[in-house]
């Protein structure tokens, strides 16, 4: 939470003294539980109870969201907010729910693959080559001074699929293993059933648009894996 918090104040207190431009990598995550997709940058937002440590992460970025948009208009600082979708790409380690590359490691390791819950949630997964470009040509966009920009991929996958398809092009071998959900997190951890976001901010101020498929991902992730075994 100070991280988040103390850390994004003094990036702004400096950008505005010093007249420069600034943009704030916020999170999906803002989203909360809502189930309305795909995820529109002026949804509304619902959260879980402040007793649940899970929300803290997703909140405290909500709030560097809302410490830029003061900055822009209280000092006229040209900063751009973009809410990142599950950026991915060759070494990523496996940690903070990182689940391409562990996926991919346990699959190489002979398995199991271990899957929290069912496997139902779907994500989207955006390749960082796309990304990277699409930040740098924001921070330049006038447009898009004082908005919030979703950044990531449509192609929505669950997360079963996605381990099947890394058994797939891995091990047909490698078992894949369920883990509840109280097993794997902290007493009353709540997930997102979906997380898809809209792009149509992106594509009309930057035309924006992932050139990279989730099997072009993944094939590219466990390339660089077997590489650097």
């Amino acid at each position: 939470i100070e991280t988040n918090i103390r850390g994004t104040e003094v990036a702004l207190a400096a950008a505005a003294r010093y007249g420069k431009r600034i943009l704030l990598t916020s999170t999906s995550e803002v989203y909360g539980k809502s189930s309305k997709v795909p995820f529109s940058e002026d949804d509304d937002t619902t959260y879980g109870p402040t007793t649940k440590q899970r929300w803290s992460y997703a909140i405290s970025k909500a709030v560097d969201e809302f410490l830029l948009l003061a900055y822009c208009e209280s000092h006229g600082l040209p900063g751009v907010i973009v809410r990142l979708f599950n950026t991915v790409g060759p070494r990523q380690v496996p940690h903070y729910g990182m689940v391409i590359p562990r996926f991919i490691q346990q699959a190489l390791a002979g398995g199991p693959i271990t899957v929290y819950g069912d496997g139902s949630q779907r994500r989207c997964f955006a390749h960082v080559a796309d990304i990277v470009p699409a930040l740098a040509q924001l921070i330049e966009n006038d447009a898009a001074v004082g908005h919030v920009v979703n950044l990531g991929s449509q192609e929505e996958v669950s997360i079963l699929e996605l381990a099947e398809r890394i058994v797939a092009k891995t091990n047909p071998s490698v078992p894949i293993r369920f883990v509840p959900y109280e097993r794997a997190f902290p007493q009353g951890f709540e997930d997102m059933a979906r997380r898809i976001p809209d792009l149509t901010k992106a594509q009309r101020l930057i035309a924006y648009q992932p050139q990279k498929s989730l099997d072009q991902i993944i094939e590219e992730i466990l390339e660089m894996e077997q590489q650097d075994s």
